[in-house]
């Protein structure tokens, strides 16, 4: 029965970490975003983030996106500084022309690190880019 479910390929959707200034307290925070960097809206995206190493895992977070409108974006959660050190996993679900669409993105332990700061699609700051 399982393998009768198709879910199509997830494009143009993604999970990015965000270097912004926080505007009270005057410290640069990592937050992250999710992207839709498509031609149409996607719907009802839910998405569960952890963090997790060999020895350790966080609880996980539950967001909910109701409508992201095409090239557009959200955030998601703050990035505290102690997760960063661990393996950060976003799974992201979500419906469109009312199909449901997955996909998991992944940024590996210790990767977010303003050194590694690309220009992100629809965003018109710099981040880094889940796997």
């Amino acid at each position: 029965m399982k393998k009768d479910i198709t879910i199509p390929e997830s494009k143009d959707i993604y999970i990015a970490a965000v270097l912004e200034e926080h505007p009270e307290y005057h410290t640069k925070d990592w937050n992250a975003y999710i992207i839709n960097d498509g031609k149409e809206p996607i719907e009802m995206a839910l998405i569960v983030s952890k963090g997790f190493n060999d020895t350790k895992i966080t609880a996980e977070f539950r967001h909910q996106v109701k409508l992201l409108p095409a090239k557009s974006y959200a955030k998601v959660e703050f990035l505290e500084n102690k997760v960063l050190a661990l393996n950060n996993q976003f799974s992201v679900t979500y419906f469109k022309d009312n199909k449901m669409f997955e996909k998991t993105f992944l940024f590996k332990a210790n990767t977010i690190k303003e050194k590694y700061l690309k220009k992100l699609p629809v965003m018109k700051l710099e981040g880094i880019l889940g796997d």
